[in-house]
Formats: structure tokens, sequence, C-alpha cells
């Protein structure tokens, strides 16, 4: 009686398959990593470099380590930028997200006539550039040529320059609330369109009046949009640089060369010919924005739980 030898299992190979898989995947991924590299990470890292040595008059350019970090900490100009961008932040950012939850709120309430044509006049905007709306703003500033001029003449009053040193932040901060308020009422209105109707619906059987609905329902559901807004916010309000350098040449007198951590840096470079120093202002204001948009984002996350 013969016995036949026991077949020989074998098995498949998924690792090669699996290990082939992933490859496959870094490979869809890698002209985006090349790009985000080379327009990221890239300058970022010679921005590093660059704070850590300086260029000096006898050795060149010699390695400083954070003596460049120890100066511009301690240099009362910085602080002083730093200073009246966080004011324009403190106040420019709530006014600018309160009208933009007011207005799409005012929207999605179904009872704002022609909502559509609003919808896109306040976001309209958005559209103009900068530039352009800096330029417009300013025109319309001016006491001699411009809207102010125009009306101290024809009502014979005399209305305060907008583009003098005590208003002149105010007037910037005006101009950057008209360009965005459309796009962070976008944002909450796209995040209110997606709340289920059911939910206004059983509000309303319950005895729910409009406030409460928002209060309840819409304001807790569109939480997340309200912390990406802000955040957004929060990095543009510390970037202010194109209004300020439009308005400069309106302003001379209340608009200087440092009036913003960017003019600052701006102004070291391509002025001063201090690449080092204007490279530690830049890597000290992404530091501090991002440690500031970071503990919103905690806290946000922390009251949505």
């Amino acid at each position: 009686m013969t016995h036949s030898a026991p077949a020989v299992i074998r098995e498949p190979a998924p690792v090669r398959r699996r290990a082939k898989r992933s490859w496959t995947g870094w490979g869809f991924l890698a002209p985006f990593m090349a790009v985000f590299a080379l327009v990221f990470l890239a300058p970022i890292a010679y921005s590093i470099y660059l704070s850590l040595f300086r260029n000096q008059l006898v050795g060149g350019n010699a390695f400083v380590g954070l003596e460049n970090y120890q100066r511009t900490l301690t240099d009362p100009v910085f602080w002083a930028a730093f200073t009246r961008v966080a004011l324009f932040l403190a106040v420019q950012v709530p006014v600018m997200l309160g009208i933009s939850l007011f207005v799409a709120l005012a929207i999605d309430s179904g009872r704002l006539y022609g909502k559509n044509v609003f919808r896109i006049s306040i976001f309209m905007p958005y559209a103009v550039p900068a530039v352009v709306a800096a330029l417009m703003w300013g025109f319309m500033y001016g006491t001699r040529f411009g809207l102010i001029g125009n009306i101290n003449e024809a009502f014979g009053v005399s209305v305060p320059n907008p583009l003098s040193p005590d208003f002149v932040l105010a007037a910037i901060g005006n101009i950057v609330t008209w360009e965005f308020v459309g796009y962070n009422m976008l944002i909450f209105y796209s995040a209110l369109r997606v709340i289920p109707r059911t939910l206004y619906e059983a509000a309303e059987i319950d005895g729910a009046g409009q406030w409460r609905i928002i209060q309840a329902i819409k304001l807790p559901a569109i939480r997340g949009a309200l912390v990406i807004a802000t955040i957004f916010s929060i990095i543009g309000s510390f970037q202010v640089f194109n209004e300020p350098a439009i308005l400069q040449s309106l302003a001379p007198n209340a608009i200087t060369t440092n009036f913003t951590p960017n003019m600052l840096a701006y102004s070291l470079s391509f002025s001063g010919q201090q690449y080092n120093a204007s490279a530690t202002v830049a890597i000290i204001m992404g530091v501090i924005t991002m440690v500031i948009a970071y503990a919103v984002q905690l806290r946000g996350m922390r009251k949505e739980v």
C-alpha cells in the first residue's frame, strides 16, 4: 500500500504586493511632495539658516547662533510693529467675523429678499485685488482730492483724516474688513447649508424661536467653520503688508517702513540689505503665528467636545 506525499501548501506572498502597492501610492504623491518641499520646506530651512548667521564687515558671513533672535526680541522697533498688528487683530478680526456671521445667518434664514444678489454683492469685494482695494480706499480717504475732502468741502465740516497717525490703523482695518467679509461669510454660509433641515422643523415644533434655533443648533453646528475662519484671520492679520505698503505714499507721516513686522522684514531685506535680520523677523513671526493659531484650534476642539 503506497502513501502519497502530503501536498505542499504554498502561501501567497502578500507582503511583496503590499510593498508594491505602497510604493505606487508614494509615486502618485511624489510630484506634490517635490513641489511642497521646493516651495515650502526649502524656504523655511533657508530662512532658519540665514537667521543663524550675520554678514560682518570683518570676517564676512559668520555664524552667530541665536544672537540675531536676541537682538530682534530686544528691539523696540520690532515690538512696536508687533503691538500694532496685535491691536489690529484684537479689534478687526472679531468685527469682521461678527459681520460675516450675521450676514450668513441672515441669508440662511430664508427671510432675506433677493438673497442671491445680496450674497454675490457681499462676496464681490473679495475678488478685488488687495492692491486695487488699497488704492481705491486710499483715494476715498484723501482729504484733498478724495471723498473725505469732498464731504468737508460740500458740507463745511471737518471730518477727521482717516490717514492720520491716530486713525490710520482703523482705516486699514476697514479696508481688510471690506475685502474679507464676503470670504468668511461664504465659509459660514456653506457650513449652515449642510445642517439637516429636520433639526429646524423639530425645534419649531417644540416652540423654539429663531434666536433659540441660532443659539442651540446653528452656532454649535458651525463651530468648526468658526475656528477655521478665526485661524485664517489670525494668520492674515499677522501678515498685513499690502494695504499699509500701498497707503504709505499717501500717509508717509502715519505709516513708516516699520509699521508692521512684514514691512520691517521687507525694509531690512530690500532697503538695508540685512537679510539675516529679515529672516530672523520672519521666523519669529512664523513661530508666534503658529503658536497662537494652534492655541485657538485646541480651544475650539475642546469646546466641541
